[in-house]
């Protein structure tokens, strides 16, 4: 768990009669990071060629996401690895089924685009009915002439011949027509639009010879229009579910065809991705690949029986290859699954190097050690850790990052739960004795400190002892990494390998010395000659050393020829000028970068001391609130805003901060972000 996953890179040769039968069993199993066969360091792989399947991946990938398209309409969409039956895979021919895709396109178009029209209909029905309530009566809206007036009603008189084309010239625009009274030749009709269309209005009303009149009842029809406009509405929406139903009834009937087409099209899609990185001679296959060294026995059984035998197998040890293949082997964490949030937080900063250690579970502990430190309330914290909980139940089919953000939420949530016990912090209310100091006690001056815990200069204290450790860790972390890569030169001399560690060490005893000297003091000279001088000197040595060897950090300023021979060096590429001003930089670096580094850890206290803060402020307020110190419902009222806002903003400042110290203090001393995440080709594989 704290290093990543063993690998081991297979290559294989296959006869290309067995070709299909091993890509299935490559994809069944599910365990191969391929890589392109050129990738290797060999003469030979330049001499073969590129295997071109029937058919693109990505044109594939192109018809299964028109399916998925389909199958969002009933919200069933399949998930990558469920259903997925290799015995069932078949050659897909695509023409053919986006012809059928086509033919339910077609089916489900018309549908759709009568549901765009009801819907824009309805709009604009809505927003008459909306302008019709500020006019007291229909008379009162004929009368309304003004820049004001969003609605234009006119009564008026044309032919009976006329009345259903003019209906459908209105069609098109937001409108009610009412008709008020007929006679053998003449429709007298309330016609209701926007005043933003009157110019269209007007040209249609001229067309079929629209005459004014006046209405003398128009004031009581408001009823009237009221109910034709519901009518309407109804009507229309009536028609809009029925449209919507038949489109879902389309699909749904069609559902089993479409989720195998779909599972077809996915399996085809992976089967043709994995041969992409086949490459062939002329009567065999080539292909290579990383997978978790646990795996290699069972992978080679299947291969063999797929192949009947007749294939090489060829397995290498991730330290037989040369350094630059090594960056490229894939990182497969091993970590519990209820790290899975802390395993984001480092993906999200890099995948560390193969090989090295991975931080997930001790960012797990700094982490939620850090958000408990500066946001210690157990109210607050039983806040959160019930918005993490429920959300992880109630978006079950949320993206694995959201999950892991809410999970995140959950822990930080009891990281504070128990920092709030230890306090005696509820709600920044002291309902229970501390276990360990009363911090709103020690903030505000009234006492509650116990042991060396005294006052606001002990909790910062506290937050440097806690930086001295994690950067301590993180050295000594950093010497592992630097042991399993077999970097000896940095492992000893270098700002972070052991000559670090000593000048931090030494540095750490320095200041202590200082302080418990009154400021006053440091240690006698002879002491810091060993503590700090002699580091410093051998320090001296780092430049030249790299720039001479042969696998310096320099790239091989004064080196020519092979890399793994000492051939004749430069020596004019750098001067001793160059090699002192390396070293001052170095030396500025190390003294600057660790204070710094540890300095830094005191904003977990001053986060923690601003949160006690917030929660007094709001009790003050509230107090002033109430009335004569006895609290009202205003009070409260103030309580639960400030508590609330205090969850939010404090909640996020813990998260990040934490966050940033992980990142710049933590995992700066030690993780070498240069890995590649291990991603097999398998029936789970997602887009």
């Amino acid at each position: 768990m704290i290093f990543t996953t063993p690998m081991k890179q297979l290559v294989a040769v296959v006869l290309e009669p067995d070709v299909d039968n091993v890509t299935r069993e490559l994809l069944r199993q599910g365990v191969m990071h391929f890589i392109g066969i050129r990738e290797i360091a060999s003469d030979w792989t330049a001499k073969l060629g590129e295997v071109a399947p029937l058919v693109s991946a990505a044109r594939i990938a192109e018809t299964r996401k028109r399916i998925e398209n389909f199958l969002r309409i009933i919200d069933r969409l399949p998930v990558s690895g469920g259903g997925l039956n290799l015995d069932k895979l078949s050659a897909v021919d695509l023409e053919e089924t986006n012809k059928a895709l086509d033919k339910l396109a077609s089916s489900l178009q018309g549908r759709r685009e009568r549901q765009k029209a009801l819907q824009q209909e309805i709009l604009k029905l809505e927003d008459i009915q909306r302008q019709l309530e500020l006019f007291g009566d229909i008379g009162t809206g004929i009368q309304a002439r003004s820049q004001y007036s969003f609605l234009t009603i006119q009564a008026g008189t044309i032919q009976q011949s006329y009345l259903e084309p003019f209906g459908e010239a209105l069609r098109d625009l937001p409108s009610v027509h009412l008709r008020y009274q007929d006679d053998n030749q003449q429709a007298t009709l309330l016609v209701i639009t926007m005043k933003r269309d009157d110019a269209a209005v007007s040209k249609i009303l001229d067309k079929f010879g629209w005459a004014d009149v006046e209405l003398p009842q128009a004031g009581g029809m408001k009823p009237e229009v009221a109910h034709e406009l519901d009518g309407k509405l109804k009507t229309l929406k009536e028609e809009q579910a029925s449209m919507a139903a038949e489109v879902t009834r389309l699909v749904t009937d069609r559902q089993a065809w479409l989720e195998e087409l779909w599972a077809n099209l996915r399996m085809n899609e992976l089967y043709t991705r994995i041969q992409s990185f086949f490459s062939k001679t002329a009567k065999t296959v080539v292909f290579s690949g990383w997978l978790p060294a646990s795996r290699q026995q069972e992978l080679e059984k299947a291969l063999r029986r797929a192949s009947q035998n007749r294939c090489y197998l060829e397995w290498h040890q991730p330290g037989e290859l040369e350094e630059v293949e090594r960056r490229s082997i894939p990182v497969k964490f091993a970590n519990p699954r209820f790290l899975a949030p802390f395993q984001m937080l480092v993906e999200n900063y890099s995948t560390p190097e193969y090989g090295t250690i991975d931080p997930t579970p001790l960012v797990a502990v700094a982490y939620l050690i850090m958000f408990g430190l500066m946001f210690g309330d157990a109210g607050h914290g039983a806040v959160l850790f019930l918005l993490g909980f429920l959300g992880t139940r109630l978006y079950r089919g949320a993206r694995e990052g959201v999950r892991n953000l809410l999970r995140l939420i959950t822990w930080c949530g009891a990281s504070a739960i128990v920092a709030g016990v230890v306090f005696g912090s509820y709600f920044g209310l002291p309902w229970f004795e501390p276990l360990w100091f009363n911090y709103h006690g020690i903030v505000m001056g009234r006492g509650g400190g116990t042991g060396f815990v005294k006052d606001i200069y002990s909790i910062l204290l506290i937050t440097i002892y806690f930086g001295i450790a994690v950067i301590g860790l993180g050295l000594f972390l950093n010497w592992i990494n630097l042991t399993v890569k077999r970097e000896w030169l940095r492992l000893f001399l270098d700002k972070g390998g052991l000559i670090g560690g000593w000048m931090y060490a030494a540095g750490i005893y320095t200041a202590f010395y200082f302080v418990s000297h009154s400021y006053k003091e440091l240690p006698p000279g002879g002491v810091l000659f060993w503590l700090l001088g002699l580091p410093s000197l051998i320090l001296l040595a780092k430049p030249p050393l790299e720039f001479f060897l042969p696998h310096g950090t320099h790239g091989g300023h004064g080196i020519q020829g092979s890399p793994g021979a000492r051939p004749a060096k430069r020596f004019t590429a750098l001067t001793p000028v160059d090699f002192l001003m390396e070293w001052i930089v170095e030396m500025l670096e190390i003294f600057s970068g660790y204070l710094a580094n540890t300095l830094s850890f005191m904003r977990v206290a001053g986060l923690g001391i601003a949160h006690v803060s917030l929660m007094v402020a709001f009790m003050q307020i509230a107090a002033m609130v109430g009335n004569g110190g006895r609290f009202t419902v205003g009070s409260y009222l103030v309580l639960i805003a400030g508590n609330v806002l205090v969850i939010a903003l404090e909640g996020l400042s813990a998260g990040i901060q934490s966050l940033r110290l992980n990142y710049y203090e933590f995992f700066s001393k030690y993780f070498s972000g240069a890995g590649t995440n291990y991603t097999p080709v398998s029936l789970r594989s997602q887009d």
